[in-house]
């Protein structure tokens, strides 16, 4: 383990060099009055987690509206913000005609799936050649076209804008980039309906926050909450995987860095470029950076199934960093659980 003590705290970094990103949002009350028109929305629990020294609350994601990760708070709020508006009679078919396309690793693409399908419309999920089969299968039962390119998610994200923009489709990713910030934007808004949950299930503020990280949307979304809920106290700490330092790189250079590494076992942290919206939230927000190895986030997995949480490296690497920091008896920490076994 590996930690970053962020020089732009407070500050965050300059705009010459972030080529005009947005803040992330810290609007909770939108994503959440959306969701409650959804049958499928409820809170997901926050549970206490004894044997870690410090006083240990995590937020349960894998239940959240069956889709087994807290992504199905982003593409299909997306989906469903502009089905909403569209002014259609029949909700259900109010997106037909459209196309969503985008790349995954993961949960990101059930997510677009799912929403393109409650609301009429098409998604065509490209792939890389390290992601299992059995996702594909999931992704199909779901509706979705599955197209597989190039063997990392950096290939497979070039294929589906390039697929976008030859068929007229609509590109959905969960990162940002210059001239792409609107969905993006938008996707990281719904993550605060879990970051509003967790606010209220708490039972005082934490003293610490654990955040994962890929391309940093879960991170950005609920730091930006969590500041705008507790203020300055909490240290929000965040946390990747060594062979993928994205944001960590990034705050070092004082600018966005696409990274290179091995392909890691924590699939859905797996990304080498940052998100420019999570990195501008982040070098803000965050106090600190910290990478684990793939041992550190594998060995925390059996503990966890012992607890009945189980999850995956990508799911439990918040709680895999706690472990690793051995934290006093007074420290009040919050974790999610981003996801069940991969």
């Amino acid at each position: 383990m590996n930690i970053l003590e962020n020089n732009w705290r407070g500050t965050g970094l300059s705009e010459d060099v972030l080529s005009g990103a947005p803040w992330p949002s810290a609007d909770a009350a939108t994503p959440e009055a959306l969701l409650k028109q959804c049958p499928a929305a409820a809170e997901t629990p926050l549970v206490k987690v004894d044997g870690y020294g410090a006083q240990l609350w995590v937020k349960d994601e894998r239940g959240r509206m069956g889709l087994g990760s807290f992504k199905a708070l982003g593409a299909a709020y997306v989906i469903a913000h502009a089905a909403a508006n569209s002014g259609a009679e029949y909700i259900s078919t109010a997106l037909a005609g459209q196309t969503y396309a985008t790349a995954s690793a993961g949960n990101h693409g059930m997510s677009v799936a799912a929403g393109a399908r409650i609301f009429g419309a098409k998604a065509v999920i490209y792939l890389s050649h390290t992601v299992p089969e059995s996702f594909a299968a999931r992704l199909e039962e779901k509706g979705a076209q599955v197209e597989w390119a190039g063997d990392d998610y950096e290939a497979s994200m070039a294929a589906a804008m390039k697929g976008a923009e030859e068929n007229g489709w609509t590109l959905l990713s969960d990162s940002s980039w210059p001239g792409y910030f609107e969905l993006p934007h938008r996707l990281m808004e719904g993550y605060l309906a879990m970051a509003a949950e967790a606010t209220r299930q708490m039972p005082e503020p934490p003293t610490h926050i654990f955040l994962q990280a890929g391309v940093g949307g879960l991170a950005g979304a609920c730091a930006a909450w969590f500041r705008s809920a507790w203020g300055e106290e909490p240290k929000i700490i965040v946390v990747e995987p060594e062979w993928a330092p994205a944001l960590t790189a990034s705050i070092e250079a004082g600018k966005p860095v696409k990274t290179q590494g091995p392909v890691s076992n924590m699939g859905r942290l797996d990304c080498k470029e940052p998100s420019l919206i999570a990195l501008k939230g982040l070098a803000r927000e965050a106090d600190s950076f910290v990478t684990i190895s793939e041992e550190e986030a594998s060995a925390i997995l059996p503990e966890l199934a012992e607890k009945g949480l189980e999850s995956s490296e990508s799911g439990a690497a918040g709680i895999a960093a706690l472990k690793g920091m051995s934290l006093g008896a007074d420290a009040r920490v919050l974790c999610i659980l981003s996801e069940g076994p991969a």
